[in-house]
């Protein structure tokens, strides 16, 4: 039998390492800067945080999960998203009790069961931010600069930040009459999820992308013009924030986003595509999510973002990513005295903190080849004539000049040029 990936996964070869090695690294520094710190959280949770947390009404919880019974019989299911997990190991650990806000920020994998198509997967990675502790509506800008700093630092430069805000529990119950009234006239010429969702969760029907729904849901009640006294001065607050630091957007009354926890602002970074799986990076404000995972009454606000869409958008754009100009040796060897020779200067190199690879046990045309397959910057030629005269020749493959360097000088050459 002939094994594959399984269906939504893909396997990451070592010439597609370059685009996350560039964003893990981007992603740290921008965190860095923001004042953000790294937090890692197991793949399974209990399944009980994500039916408290996402919404036992949302599709994650109904179509998607990877949930089972451990041989202990406890339900665990395998993160299917990074806020919850990471709202839990606050609450665990008593970050509450920090000086707020507590900043963190994650680099992770989730597993969602979707169907597979292009920019989304079963297992795939997301780069988040969570801040929590904090009312004001500068978190939020906060937030989004981050999101678009980072976009905009990868060199991803056409796109639209998307804004909207579904008010608070106050006011969203207004809303959300208004929305159940509206549909519920039309609701007989809309799609068969739309018919669900109006008794079990209204607001997720501003989210479909079915062609029948979109010209009842393009006219539908706006729930910026039915927001409460503060969740209206938040968000204006918001924009204007926006507007001062240069950052433009949009604002678009479907935008609510596909999980239970989120309140006021929501947000979404999009590509100048069509289809359901464009959008980048998508987020909000979760007033209510800790006190859901019985924790205190603290608010939080964040983000996540899709690196497999990131790294397909780069591609799109021809984006050239940085590589890091380091030396790479070859020592190539021609006999088996050559190849004991060789084994020593690369051990010596590799002492000094450089990259050095012995050749294959082929012809010496045959590992240039291979040294041009690696990438290699030099080849070290070795054979008998060298090893009597006690001189190498070196190769750059970069300029394509080749000098003869003494056996004492071999290692100062390649330390000078780092």
């Amino acid at each position: 039998m002939r094994f594959q990936v399984p269906r939504g996964t893909v396997d990451i070869l070592p010439e597609e390492q370059k685009y996350w090695e560039y964003i893990q690294n981007t992603t740290k520094k921008i965190s860095a800067d923001f004042g953000y710190a790294k937090i890692d959280t197991p793949i399974f949770e209990d399944t009980g945080l994500f039916l408290r947390s996402v919404g036992e009404s949302s599709d994650i919880l109904q179509k998607e999960t990877y949930t089972f019974l451990d041989r202990g019989g406890d339900s665990l299911t395998l993160r299917p998203e990074g806020t919850a997990s990471v709202a839990r190991a606050y609450v665990e650990h008593g970050m509450h009790n920090q000086p707020q806000p507590v900043r963190l920020f994650y680099l992770f994998e989730n597993f969602r069961y979707e169907r597979p198509q292009s920019g989304r997967y079963r297992s795939f990675h997301q780069f988040g931010v969570e801040a929590f502790g904090e009312t004001e509506f500068y978190i939020d800008v906060e937030v989004i600069e981050l999101c678009w700093n980072l976009m905009t630092t990868l060199g991803l430069n056409d796109l639209t930040l998307v804004l909207n805000s579904i008010g608070c529990m106050n006011c969203r119950p207004i809303y959300l009459n208004e929305l159940i009234n509206y549909f519920k006239e039309r609701i007989d010429k809309m799609c068969p999820d739309c018919n669900k969702r109006i008794n079990s969760n209204p607001l997720r029907i501003l989210d479909c992308k079915q062609n029948s729904c979109e010209e009842f849901i393009e006219s539908s009640p706006k729930s910026v013009s039915l927001l409460c006294n503060e969740c209206s001065e938040h968000y204006e607050k918001v924009t204007a924030s926006l507007s001062n630091i240069k950052i433009p957007f949009e604002t678009d009354h479907k935008l609510v986003r596909g999980l239970d926890y989120y309140s006021k602002t929501v947000f979404e970074i999009v590509p100048p595509l069509e289809g359901r799986t464009k959008v980048l990076a998508g987020g909000g404000r979760y007033d209510g999510l800790i006190e859901q995972i019985d924790g205190p009454s603290v608010p939080g606000v964040g983000f996540a973002m899709g690196i497999e869409r990131i790294i397909d958008n780069l591609k799109r754009l021809e984006i050239s990513v940085p590589v890091e100009n380091s030396l790479q040796i070859l020592i190539a060897c021609m006999g088996e005295n050559a190849k004991n020779h060789g084994i020593e200067i690369a051990a010596a190199i590799r002492q000094e903190k450089i990259s050095a690879i012995i050749g294959p046990s082929r012809g010496i045309k045959s590992q240039m080849k291979y040294a041009s397959s690696i990438h290699a910057t030099h080849v070290v030629i070795i054979g008998d004539d060298e090893i009597n005269k006690q001189t190498y020749q070196v190769k750059n493959l970069n300029t394509g000049e080749q000098e003869e360097i003494s056996q004492k000088n071999l290692i100062n050459f390649f330390k000078k040029l780092q």
